[in-house]
């Protein structure tokens, strides 16, 4: 049987490590992994032990969606392990944050 990989147009792939990595507080970076045409757009999140968000963070214009990959996550309530989706509607808050460090794939529908 013979098989072909045929590249789909618009069809993307990015490294998480080559991804460009931005800081966004003291021991928290968001790595873009990829943005739509219609402004939906994939980053991870890296956050060290011991670090929290200096404020809420509410969701607008639309959801986030996101996966725990490692670590332990808490949004001020509760604490997810790896392994973990989390949805959260938009208009929404939480203070994220973590005592153990954690990696988050986050996906943000178009709003």
């Amino acid at each position: 049987m013979h098989s072909e990989i045929l590249a789909q147009e618009g069809y993307t792939s990015v490294s998480v490590a080559e991804a460009p990595v931005r800081e966004l507080f003291p021991g928290i970076r968001l790595r873009p992994l990829w943005k739509g045409s219609s402004g939906a757009h994939a980053a991870v999140l890296e956050m060290d032990p011991g670090t929290s968000w200096p404020h809420r963070d509410v969701h607008g214009p639309g959801p986030e969606e996101v996966y725990v990959l490692a670590g332990t996550f808490a949004d001020g309530a509760r604490d997810y392990p790896a392994g973990t989706f989390l949805h959260a509607p938009a208009g929404t808050w939480h203070i994220p944050a973590s005592a153990t460090g954690c990696t988050l794939f986050l996906f943000y529908p178009a709003g």
